[in-house]
């Protein structure tokens, strides 16, 4: 059987119903993967369900579908993970949205330091910000996941440091040496990672002063990118899914 492809949706999904898809989601199946009438695909809106859906109507304008099965429907996540993450130069950021979904994070945080180098705002931020949604439901379309990650308005870390309100709060710092087995199961993690350069000793106490926790992965110096991966492959694998 022919692998169906996997399209998000905005629209809200239920059982024999019928709906158009939007103009971007159409030409995708019609012009790209070239399905026509009765071709069947998979359909999620980050509801935590994945539907089976079958194309009515085919045509260069629009295409219809009608949802005739509930495919799957994600477990309970086990570990909310929220990511601060310091903006980071280039397809970096990216990088750390898409692989970042992959890995289960739940909630992204794109956040400004001292020494970040990054300078955004206004309609420039906002296309950036849909640009990350996107690229993070993007990740969830080839990872088969059927929550999307909240990508959370840009803001300064200390702003996030004093109001995220997970159980545990980490901060990524080459010169502390807690490890994580020391940190008893929690039930929920927010976890800031600095830029190129790190955070600065002062920022770190900040967080500290806010009840983060200093953490230390190994030995070497990681990318910023390289640091999220790392931190939250670890934190799935003590206490989450992995």
């Amino acid at each position: 059987m022919a692998i169906r492809p996997r399209i998000y949706t905005y629209e809200a999904l239920k059982l024999n119903s019928r709906l158009d898809l939007d103009v971007q989601g159409s030409n995708h199946l019609i012009k790209v993967l070239r399905l026509k009438e009765k071709s069947e695909l998979r359909l999620f809106n980050g509801d935590g369900c994945e539907y089976l859906a079958k194309i009515t109507t085919a045509n260069k304008k629009n295409a219809q579908v009608e949802i005739i099965e509930v495919l799957s429907t994600d477990p309970k996540i086990s570990l909310p993970l929220h990511l601060g993450q310091v903006i980071s130069k280039g397809d970096r950021m990216d990088f750390t949205v898409q692989k970042a979904t992959e890995l289960g994070i739940t909630d992204i945080t794109p956040l400004w330091s001292e020494r970040c180098d990054v300078r955004l705002k206004g309609e420039r931020l906002e296309k950036k910000m849909e640009h990350w949604k996107k690229v993070a439901i993007s990740a969830c379309e080839q990872s088969g996941r059927n929550h999307v990650p909240t990508i959370h308005p840009a803001m300064n870390y200390r702003d996030w440091a004093l109001t995220v309100e997970s159980e545990t709060k980490l901060v990524l710092h080459p010169r502390d040496q807690k490890p994580l087995g020391d940190i008893l199961a929690p039930k929920s993690v927010a976890l800031l990672v600095g830029p190129e350069g790190g955070m600065t000793d002062e920022e770190v106490e900040a967080c500290i002063q806010q009840g983060f926790t200093g953490l230390m992965l190994g030995p070497r110096v990681l990318r910023t990118e390289t640091a999220a991966l790392a931190a939250l492959s670890l934190l799935q694998y003590l206490w989450g899914d992995f």
